[in-house]
């Protein structure tokens, strides 16, 4: 009998895709107990969104943050996303930066690492991945899997193999935006099962409505391991439910090694979140539902939800439609990018800005500007040869790994915080995200003075 593993999403990506990653540390502490008596293969928990969130929205230390889930499940693996080079920004960071972020995100409680580049440009995960390896961590490659006339069964093998040939630990699938059909998800697991030795993950979204279907039919080509989310929040640009997951498997004759009543516990915990996110706004029922056009637009579920949000805060989300066809038509402008972090949000930004200014490319983005120069790595097709001129003029773009061109980070970063950095964590956050470490820096500070002085005024 075939066992099938589980890797739980309901504090990472269900709760980033539902509700922008806005669910506070407070919120989900008191079920992590059961979370670790589940039976999980892993706990994604980290990377993705919730640094920036935790920083710029929670008011919360990313990295206290992940000590204490560490310290609350210490019998289940810890589960982080890293972009690579990207690290979780939207930018390449040097070598050295990368390098200490994932042997501070080790050191601090992560024991699996999933590595992916925006581009499936392998050269920008080599360091992440050496780094894991290197500290004792288990490197998951990941591919970022998406459609188009590039990008085929065949592509997809190759870089597999080429994970493998790196070391890494297991392949990933990753169907960011739930586009990946049943019979796609069977023949892809069937083909990297031919081409690698290594447990294969698979990562979908229930967006367009094929979810469930996709796994099951995973599950059947011989994946190890699948992401699911608790149920109350599973489903629309969340993944699959776990729990009806694990039913149907376990009917189909695989072996699930998952505590049911733990899972009943954890989801009734979760259920009154969803209800508070859902009546304060935070939970907008446009991701909730089913969206099959989403097969055409491509848009991952994070993303679908912050743009919601943002056309909400500009009073245009009835321009979502318009801004939702364009995306196509910008991502093939742009050779076909896979549509992930942080690809998705500057496609996704683009098309909205053609749209809003009802003209295409009247503005162009800098981090468009960045891509088409190179920054971010080779282009997996050819770009649209006239918006390369009007962004490249006669410049040549780079081919080389971007990284190599960058000086060292980390020393700087040091000298430009001084006495605000406490730990190299913090200055890892200050060069992720400089503006919002120096806001959570001086709301820290500032409680440390506050509640000094009320000791000493108890003491007087």
């Amino acid at each position: 009998m075939q066992t099938i593993q589980i890797t739980e999403t309901v504090l990472r990506d269900a709760n980033q895709s539902l509700i922008a990653t806005r669910l506070p540390f407070a919120d989900f502490a008191p079920v992590l107990k059961r979370l670790d008596q589940a039976g999980y293969y892993s706990l994604e928990c980290w990377g993705g969104a919730t640094f920036d969130s935790c920083l710029r929205y929670l008011g919360e230390d990313p990295w206290q943050r992940l000590r204490d889930i560490r310290s609350a499940c210490p019998n289940t693996k810890l589960q982080m996303l890293l972009r690579g080079q990207n690290l979780l920004g939207y930018k390449h960071y040097p070598d050295d930066v990368v390098r200490l972020f994932v042997r501070k995100s080790i050191e601090n409680g992560i024991d699996i690492i999933r590595i992916f580049d925006a581009l499936n440009d392998l050269r920008n995960i080599e360091v992440a991945v050496e780094e894991t390896l290197k500290n004792g961590a288990h490197a998951s490659g990941a591919l970022c899997f998406t459609t188009s006339p590039i990008h085929t069964l065949e592509s997809f093998a190759r870089l597999a193999k080429q994970l493998e040939g790196m070391g890494v630990q297991s392949i990933c699938i990753k169907d960011m935006a739930g586009i990946m059909g049943p019979k796609e998800a069977f023949d892809l697991v069937t083909a990297i099962k031919a081409s690698v030795r290594l447990p294969v993950v698979v990562h979908t979204h229930s967006t367009t409505g094929l979810g469930f279907m996709t796994l099951l039919k995973s599950a059947e080509a011989g994946a190890d391991v699948l992401d699911t989310a608790i149920s109350a929040f599973s489903g629309g640009t969340s993944q699959p439910a776990t729990e009806t997951m694990v039913y149907a498997l376990r009917q189909m004759g695989f072996s699930v090694r998952l505590d049911d009543a733990a899972l009943k516990d954890v989801n009734d915990f979760f259920k009154p979140e969803f209800a508070k996110f859902l009546a304060d706004g935070t939970l907008n029922p446009t991701v909730l539902g089913t969206s099959p056009d989403a097969l055409n637009y491509q848009i991952p579920g994070g993303m679908l939800s912050n743009l919601v949000a943002q056309l909400t805060a500009q009073n245009k989300l009835d321009q979502l439609d318009a801004v939702l066809e364009e995306t196509p038509r910008v991502r093939a402008d742009l050779g076909y990018p896979p549509l992930v972090t942080p690809m998705s949000q500057m496609v996704g930004a683009q098309a909205a800005a053609n749209v809003l200014a009802g003209e295409r490319y009247k503005n162009i983005s800098k981090e468009v500007r960045s891509y088409v120069r190179g920054e971010y790595g080779q282009a997996p097709g050819t770009v649209d040869p006239a918006l390369q001129k009007k962004i490249l003029g006669d410049e040549a773009p780079v081919t080389c790994r971007f990284a190599d061109l960058l000086e060292p980070g980390v020393e700087k970063a040091r000298e430009a915080l001084g006495e605000q950095a406490l730990c190299d964590e913090d200055v890892l956050s200050y060069i992720a995200f400089p503006a919002q470490a120096e806001t959570y820096f001086a709301q820290r500070d500032a409680k440390k003075r506050n509640t000094f002085t009320y000791a000493v005024r108890k003491l007087d």
